[in-house]
């Protein structure tokens, strides 16, 4: 991985996870996809994922065929972007599958001239952990890897302490996403870094449900008398592809406490419940996460950016009282919405 981009991902930096535009007909809006990346772009973030759950896993499905597409136009889009930047944008892009199908896309990625490969292990429930571990080094021989422990509700697999620790002495690992919404899951993530020692692997989360948390906690654990720390540096986010200029300005904030004497403010402790609040509404928490990428839809809808709810699959869509839960939130929280600062710029990013 290029060093300047290896620095910006440890570092710490916002990398939302794009959502996929449609028009009526539930084809590719190629017009408001640009607009999406655009808008992350000049929110200042600092890297986008893309082909990720967010963008939705049945873009691969030859009925739609939209994988290539969809990786293409983001990798010309941020292309662009590089041209007014110092540091380019980080570009993730999203793997999943068997291994001969993983490789494929990590393959592709590597092409279009991707950073890095999050890599879902959803296909391989029924594998070993000899077998997952086997899977990640093959990707790696393509592409540096992200680690993604995605949470079981929306398809994940429980990964144990002992798959973390072995995974982390991959050298092609670079990051990891931590996203099972669950503390003692997320400890064994981080505490299989920690006592890997590899300081050079960034933590990021994606746990919706903790993002404040998550950014502020220092991890600490002791083994042979020695005690190893690391944080989580960044968010890799769903949530983060919506309020996105909120999210810049919120890491920042949190990077400013975790730099400063030790004390977190009271304020930000709030900000956090408030943060969490928001995204059981987005996230459609209440249905079991049935409604997650419709919910960041309509915000998106709400601005402008997106012109409909659409999901390829025509029954995936907003679960029964999740609009009536984002108007809640829009109006309880009006501070972490960053609707002027799009109003602002819709135009030039419609072009």
């Amino acid at each position: 991985m290029n060093p300047e981009i290896r620095a910006a991902l440890n570092q710490g930096v916002v990398i939302p996870a794009c959502p996929l535009a449609l028009n009526a007909a539930r084809k590719l809006d190629e017009q408001r996809q640009c607009a999406l990346l655009r808008y992350y772009a000049a929110a200042g973030t600092g890297g986008v994922a893309v082909g990720v759950h967010t963008t939705q896993f049945a873009i691969r499905d030859p009925r739609h065929g939209l994988f290539q597409p969809v990786l293409e136009l983001a990798a010309a889009e941020l292309a662009r972007a590089d041209g007014k930047r110092a540091v380019p944008l980080i570009r993730i892009g999203g793997v999943c599958g068997p291994t001969a199908q993983a490789l494929r896309e990590a393959a592709l990625l590597q092409e279009l001239g991707y950073h890095a490969a999050l890599l879902s292990l959803a296909a391989l429930c029924e594998e070993n952990e000899d077998a997952l571990i086997a899977h990640c080094r093959a990707v790696g021989e393509v592409l540096p890897v992200i680690g993604f422990y995605l949470q079981p509700a929306v398809g994940g697999r429980l990964l144990p302490y002992r798959f973390w620790r072995r995974f982390a002495e991959i050298e092609s690992v670079v990051a990891i996403k931590i996203a099972p919404f669950n503390r003692y899951q997320t400890l064994d993530v981080v505490r299989a870094v920690a006592e890997a020692g590899r300081d050079d692997i960034a933590l990021y989360t994606g746990n919706d449900d903790n993002i404040v948390l998550d950014l502020l906690t220092p991890f600490q654990f002791r083994k042979d008398g020695t005690c190893r720390e690391r944080r989580i540096v960044g968010g890799l986010l769903g949530h983060w592809a919506v309020w996105t200029r909120r999210a810049v300005e919120l890491l920042e904030e949190c990077h400013e406490a975790v730099a400063g004497n030790g004390s977190v403010p009271a304020a930000l402790l709030q900000k956090a419940n408030h943060v969490t609040d928001c995204n059981a509404a987005f996230f459609d928490a209440a249905n079991g996460f049935a409604g997650c990428i419709a919910g960041l839809h309509d915000v998106l809808v709400r601005q402008g950016l997106m012109e409909g709810c659409w999901c390829l699959d025509p029954n995936e869509g907003l679960s029964r009282g999740q609009k009536e839960e984002i108007d809640r939130v829009y109006t309880t929280y009006p501070e972490l919405n960053d609707d002027a600062f799009v109003t602002q710029h819709l135009d030039e990013w419609l072009r």
